[in-house]
């Protein structure tokens, strides 16, 4: 989805992310990588929630998986990119470089699925991407989804990547609000069982059947 200059960020490329309507935020790749520029409060509460097996959707350069694997928590990640998912074994996090809808092992088995850095808005359609992670857990299973805190409901829009040199395809995304969550759990088959703030950041606990 990212395209080529996704994995040249992962390698120090400086990019920033511009939406439909003009607005440009920076990509925070530096927190994805970990290290110093991490948020290691965010990072080391949403490891913390984490119990049983978990399959981490979206997983980047594998932070997150990494964490819990040295936590002793049977993980895995799924990413698009081929460099991210490089970076994520080079760094001991196990990982697959697959589509998330695509077939994946443990479906219906996993504890836990984490969906964070804003990932329940890949494709510009969370309803989807929830629904997917449901089909994933197991009975009882939950669902950890990072909400966007400055978001107001489901802002869907075509988002690209920008260099200094390049400039990526545009893709689809969407922005997801917490107020928006309760809606999309339901239509996902969700229940909610909690909300938590980590500083600034928001994730909710969603619980499947």
């Amino acid at each position: 989805m990212f395209g080529q200059l996704y994995d040249r960020a992962l390698t120090g490329e400086r990019c920033w992310v511009r939406r439909d309507d003009g607005r440009v935020s920076r990509l925070p790749v530096h927190n994805w990588l970990g290290g110093r520029h991490a948020d290691d409060r965010f990072d080391t509460t949403i490891v913390d929630m984490c119990e049983g097996p978990t399959l981490d959707l979206g997983c980047g350069p594998g932070r997150l998986v990494s964490y819990l694997v040295q936590r002793g928590v049977p993980a895995l990640g799924v990413d698009l990119s081929a460099t991210a998912v490089r970076l994520a074994r080079s760094s001991g996090a196990p990982a697959l470089h697959r589509d998330l809808f695509e077939p994946l092992p443990g479906t219906g088995r996993w504890q836990t699925v984490l969906l964070a850095d804003g990932n329940v808005g890949l494709g510009g359609d969370p309803v989807r991407v929830l629904g997917r992670a449901a089909e994933l857990l197991r009975s009882g299973g939950r669902c950890l989804v990072e909400f966007d805190s400055a978001a107001i409901g489901i802002d869907v829009g075509w988002v690209r990547l920008e260099s200094a040199s390049t400039i990526g395809p545009w893709f689809k995304w969407a922005s997801v609000g917490i107020d928006s969550m309760p809606a999309l759990a339901a239509e996902a088959g969700l229940a909610v069982a909690g909300i938590r703030h980590i500083g600034t950041r928001v994730v909710a606990t969603l619980a499947a059947a």
